[in-house]
């Protein structure tokens, strides 16, 4: 408590002061088909000075004007550049166009955006990944859109469902929160497959935000936080057709299109498919590689904004159906369902949700906005494994509703408001029925300091009410200090977060054996356990600098996570697994570093090194966390030709190594160390023109396979029988092919 007392004193000092300031203030729009939209996270900055600052979520700005600044620099990330050098006497408006567009007024410069960055004048530890980044890998699904970003790691969760999990900061994705468009996205039951469920091709950004997140969103982020922003009704394209094949049998089809209604109204439709029939076993254990599928998901949006009068709002509305069959090849459902001579499973999850956004801005005071978000979801899966049942219904609910103004002037500002959430589930696993109803209200304030020269500071807290965990305050600290005219950025973050476990929909993998499962009291309010609690302490380092005349950014991370309670997921036993609370200590620890540059604006190199210490108190020792890498090393080469006429070829290449793994015990083998492995991917795109282009590429080109991926594969119904235990990818070389139109 000394801690959330400690930060709650800090806030009400600095939220005391005040100072006066002769400002440059305005809005920064993106140029639509139609209209022009409000711009949140543009950098605005001067020129050769280290005064800067960042659009809020309408867009609008303020930055302190000296004598000797003359040019003001606007920019985001896949958008031109622009320098404004005149009307700084009055409200500015800025508007950015696309890579593509041509005519800007107020231009003296303009330049191409990277596609990966790194936010400078944040207090936050933000990257931010543009659309032509996701264009790199093959992209299907918000699963695999991580492959050429250092910052996240990609595992594999199991040897059946071919399901990728995603890890930041040594902590797997249930520690991550995950939004979409600041809306709590992959919650409760959604963990383990949600991250499949979101196309690549919908995705217009994606921020990802290392450490303790803001209290605006909630009190769960432990190891940090994901946003997906979605392509928006006004910004779309009228029509976008993407086709993709892979040799391993899978077969996708994306359809967008758009009805701009009015200045004001635009509405769009998301159409995706995919499918995989190809039975593959190419390390002949008798068991698929990747699951039969098929998914549907269908989205519409659309979008409403009056910038005279200050309205914009969104509605959404999404439903989802996916199946899935894993097991040996010869598994027939219809035959062998639930008996002893094939092993087989199947999984059917059905999903819909509705989301609506509003915000306003007063049109006389544009520093003084509201906005309202409200989303409903409901989550329902039918599975089995074997003869392992687990069925789930698992409904959302949530509301949120916040205030932003000034304290003073421009460079104090503060947000507050009051979040609604609740969970209801209805389980069944292995025939035992759970039911859990979870509701919680909070109240946060959020005071932002902005000397738009070298120190920014975001102090937040939180106060919530939920029906099992009580009541409890949440503390999160930001602190940023540039020095050589922003050339040098120092972070500080520090925060509490917390969560219930949801531990059968998060831990599905295990199913996929024959482990007893061990917990005392499944019935009981969070199972019978304690909520996990941690604190997220860390240090960020950018230092700009060039190297034969290009840029060179280096950049140096290193965080801490410490539990004071946590679920230990225990299955150090041979065919058992328990879940039960931490006793003794856990603690995850990482060190990045990172260096990127570019060559002649055609080349982009990026390296990475990450070390890990991930140890937890078992019941039978302190260990280092099994399946989890001690090192990790990244690399990554892209190159794009000039653009002429509309035409480009565009190729990439991504090397990742993985250090040794600690495996846990089986039958026939003591806990061991296996040795670190080599991945490399590629990417050949041709651009035709501006609106039609095709790629191919290959995944796993060194073709590393785990051979023992399903332990007991030759006896699926025995003791020995185990598919969770895996490390390394099951299906090797992968090679694809797809294009993309659009007009």
């Amino acid at each position: 408590m000394f801690k959330s007392y400690f930060i709650f004193i800090i806030i009400l000092n600095f939220g005391a002061l005040s100072a006066q300031h002769h400002l440059v203030t305005g809005y920064v729009y993106e140029q639509g088909n139609a209209t022009q939209i409000p711009l949140a996270g543009a950098s605005v900055y001067w020129e050769n000075s280290s005064s800067g600052t960042v659009t809020n979520d309408e867009g609008y700005f303020a930055i302190k004007h000296k004598a000797e600044n003359s040019v003001l620099v606007v920019s985001y990330l896949g958008l031109k550049t622009l320098k404004i050098t005149s009307g700084f006497h009055q409200p500015l408006q800025a508007v950015l166009v696309s890579d593509d567009a041509s005519n800007l007024d107020e231009v003296i410069i303009s330049q191409k955006r990277k596609a990966f960055q790194r936010a400078i004048f944040s207090p936050r530890n933000v990257t931010t990944i543009g659309s032509d980044e996701l264009l790199k890998a093959a992209c299907c699904n918000l699963s695999e859109s991580f492959e050429t970003n250092p910052s996240i790691d990609v595992n594999y969760a199991d040897a059946l469902t071919g399901t990728k999990q995603i890890q930041m900061l040594g902590l797997t994705s249930p520690y991550i929160l995950f939004t979409q468009e600041n809306i709590p996205s992959l919650r409760g039951s959604n963990q383990t497959f949600g991250l499949t469920f979101t196309p690549g091709t919908w995705v217009e950004s994606i921020q990802i935000t290392k450490g303790a997140g803001t209290v605006t969103s909630g009190y769960e982020s432990i190891s940090g936080q994901i946003n997906t922003e979605l392509i928006k009704p006004l910004t779309a394209s009228p029509l976008f057709i993407n086709g993709y094949r892979s040799i391993n049998g899978r077969t996708e089809l994306n359809i967008q299109s758009k009805h701009q209604l009015s200045t004001k109204w635009a509405t769009t439709l998301f159409l995706h498919g995919n499918q995989r029939t190809l039975k593959t076993d190419q390390n002949n254990d008798g068991f698929l590689d990747m699951p039969l599928s098929n998914q549907v998901n269908i989205l519409n949006r659309w979008q409403f904004i009056d910038a005279e009068k200050g309205w914009v709002g969104f509605a959404s509305l999404r439903y989802l159906t996916d199946d899935k069959q894993v097991g040996q090849l010869n598994y027939n459902p219809k035959t062998h369902q639930f008996g002893n001579s094939v092993w087989g499973g199947e999984l059917k999850t059905n999903k819909w949700d509705i989301a609506l956004k509003t915000g306003y801005v007063f049109p006389e005071i544009p520093y003084r906005s509201f906005g309202f978000q409200s989303a409903v979801s409901k989550h329902k899966q039918e599975g089995y494994f074997g003869n392992n049942t687990y069925d789930v219904t698992y409904t959302s609910y949530f509301h949120h509703l916040v205030y932003q103004s000034i304290l003073g002037n421009t460079l104090h500002k503060f947000k507050t408001g009051l979040q609604y959430m609740a969970d209801v589930y209805d389980e069944t696993i292995l025939g035992t029925k759970i039911q859990r109803n979870e509701t919680n209200i909070g109240g946060f304030f959020e005071y932002s300091y902005d000397s738009q020269e070298q120190f920014n500071m975001i102090l937040g807290l939180r106060l919530d009410h939920h029906n099992t965990l009580g009541d409890f305050i949440t503390p999160r600290v930001h602190f940023r200090y540039a020095l050589n005219e922003n050339k040098t950025i120092l972070r500080l973050s520090a925060g509490e977060g917390r969560r219930v476990s949801s531990v059968f929909s998060e831990h599905q993998k295990f199913l996929g054996s024959q482990r007893l499962l061990s917990i005392a009291q499944p019935t009981k309010p969070m199972y019978g356990l304690l909520p996990e609690r941690a604190w997220n302490y860390g240090f960020s380092w950018i230092q700009k600098a060039s190297l034969f005349n290009q840029p060179v950014e280096l950049s140096l991370d290193a965080y801490r996570t410490e539990f004071t309670n946590r679920v230990v997921v225990d299955w150090e036993t041979a065919g058992a697994i328990s879940f039960y609370n931490l006793e003794g200590k856990s603690h995850a620890q990482s060190l990045q570093f990172s260096a990127s540059t570019n060559f002649n604006k055609r080349i982009d190199v990026r390296f990475a090194y990450k070390a890990y210490d991930i140890k937890t108190n078992y019941r039978s020792g302190f260990k280092r966390v099994p399946l989890q890498p001690k090192t990790r090393w990244f690399a990554f080469l892209g190159y794009g030709s000039e653009i002429k006429f509309g035409k480009q070829w565009r190729a990439d290449a991504t090397f990742h190594r993985v250090g040794q793994q600690r495996l846990v015990a089986t039958f026939d083998s003591p806990s061991k160390i296996v040795a670190g492995f080599s991945l490399l991917s590629s990417q050949l795109t041709r651009q035709f023109s501006a609106n039609f282009s095709i790629y191919m590429g290959a995944e796993n080109l060194l073709d590393v396979k785990q051979n023992d991926a399903v332990l007991g594969a030759s006896n699926p119904f025995g003791a020995a029988f185990d598919t969770s235990q895996v490390y390394a990818p099951v299906f090797g070389r992968m090679l694809y092919a797809g294009f993309r139109f659009n007009l």
